[in-house]
């Protein structure tokens, strides 16, 4: 069965074939770092993150980029205002370095903690000044872009496809709304490559001034210059389409008369409590705001990937509730699995077998339409169902439950989980023998429904430092005092 993605650019679902057989070229737009990563900024993310581990799970070689933006992305992604970098470096009194570094290692600090695989480079914009002045100096030499009074701009009007990614061609522009006359520009929609303000903080020496790149043409340099001239896939949030990525298709295209990018896909807005997030409504949060507020990151996680990546995702404190029920349930199941595993392995038979092929099968058919995580995970919670079945009847043996955790670790592998719920059992396997025991009796006595046994058991693990806490999702416990 083929994998198919919707393209953003040609408005339909198409069979991915990369342009190498086996090895795909993805490029992500990252964090501007100026600022706390906000849980919108990490839907985005994590999307990218799902796709890599999947397209993974199914044999391709990804390789994968995602920028840092360090300069020159300006409020409103306008040509003109203040530079988003500069407003925070004057706010906190430092250097738009120190701002860079600060918020990089706290992007890097979150990626880690969420989960999120390492990309091949995550290249910074301030680094590809040089490569970035090369693309403009071909681009106008070409006729595509002009210089006047120590800026460049891009000449919409010389790439007719302009809008065919977003719907914004210069027509329907023009036609739905104003846009304040530039002095300097040709067309009030031709945008900035190069950039000119003595009062930025922020200088580079160029053909057409001491200056600073605009926002859409640091993207061009960096994914070409690790990626080639055409990408397979290029993912961002949908508020990228317009201007940057649309922006992007047009300067690099003209600079390489060949195609930018086979496969555009993009994550629709996170919303929070069924609203647009916004500090003015105080339904803004970053991500370090939720985990201070008792939440694992595996929570956050699972919260932020559980729906199709093109379909809103509401964001509430109830849906992290959810995630911990849902995560518990796999952790449970997981931990039984390994908990019973036994040295000698032999294949599975029968039933197992078949529950591990039937899961597989259906997992990937649902991952492959379009990255449906909906159906991913319906499957992964039905395999939840079905192995506990098979262990409560007592007849697996140790090929039937190495099977099932294998299959098990694939599907968490591709959700981010498995390395997250591995580390709770790690720490399960460092209680005491006795602890551990107890805890499975405990187990045992409440699958019986013996009530009475399992609360004298609660007691007993509590009196060791042990507190067990029951849910819809199962049992957890935690150590106390000393």
């Amino acid at each position: 069965m083929p994998i198919t993605f919707y393209n953003t650019y040609t408005k339909r679902e198409e069979e991915f074939l990369p342009l190498e057989p086996g090895k795909v070229r993805m490029y992500n737009c990252g964090p501007t770092v100026y600022s706390h990563p906000h849980i919108g900024n990490f839907r985005s993310f994590l999307f990218a993150d799902t796709l890599r581990r999947y397209l993974e799970y199914r044999g391709f070689e990804v390789l994968q980029v995602m920028n840092l933006t360090d300069v020159g992305h300006i409020r409103a992604d306008a040509d003109a205002g203040e530079d988003k970098m500069e407003v925070a470096a004057r706010s906190e009194k430092v250097r738009p370095l120190d701002i860079a570094n600060r918020y990089a290692d706290i992007f890097f600090d979150l990626v880690a903690r969420l989960g999120l695989r390492r990309a091949m480079v995550y290249p910074r914009a301030t680094d590809h000044i040089p490569e970035m002045i090369r693309i403009v100096e071909r681009l106008v030499a070409d006729g595509f872009a002009y210089a006047v009074n120590g800026a460049v701009y891009f000449d919409i009007t010389r790439f007719p496809a302009y809008g065919r990614l977003s719907g914004n061609t210069p027509e329907q522009l023009d036609a739905g709304s104003r846009v304040e006359i530039h002095p300097d520009k040709k067309n009030p929609r031709d945008f900035a490559l190069w950039k000119f303000d003595p009062q930025h903080l922020m200088q580079w020496p160029s053909p057409w001034s001491s200056g600073f790149p605009g926002w859409h043409i640091e993207c061009t340099a960096m994914s070409m210059k690790y990626l080639g001239e055409t990408l397979d896939i290029h993912t961002g949030g949908e508020d990228n389409i317009f201007p940057h990525h649309e922006c992007e298709i047009a300067q690099s295209e003209s600079y390489t008369k060949k195609p930018f990018v086979r496969y555009w896909l993009h994550a629709r807005h996170l919303l929070v409590d069924g609203e647009k997030m916004s500090k003015s409504k105080g339904n803004f949060y970053t991500v370090q705001q939720v985990l201070d507020k008792g939440f694992h990151p595996r929570e956050l996680r699972y919260a932020l990937v559980s729906a199709n990546y093109r379909e809103p995702l509401n964001f509430t404190f109830e849906s992290l509730e959810s995630a911990r029920v849902a995560l518990e349930r796999v952790s449970n199941f997981r931990r039984r699995l390994a908990e019973a595993r036994t040295g000698a392995q032999p294949a599975a038979e029968g039933e197992a077998a078949r529950i591990a092929a039937t899961a597989r099968a259906a997992f990937q058919a649902g991952m492959d339409h379009d990255l449906n995580v909906s159906r991913g995970l319906g499957v992964v919670f039905d395999f939840v169902r079905d192995g506990n079945r098979l262990l409560d009847g007592g007849a697996a043996g140790p090929g039937d439950v190495a099977a099932l955790l294998a299959a098990l670790d694939g599907f968490l592998e591709v959700f981010g989980l498995a390395g997250m719920l591995g580390a709770e059992e790690a720490s399960a396997a460092a209680l005491a023998p006795e602890d551990a025991q107890l805890l499975r009796d405990r187990e045992d006595a409440r699958r019986r429904k013996d009530w009475k046994a399992a609360d004298e058991l609660r007691a007993r693990l509590r009196a060791r430092g042990l507190v067990v806490e029951d849910g819809a999702g199962g049992s957890r416990w935690k150590r106390v005092g000393p």
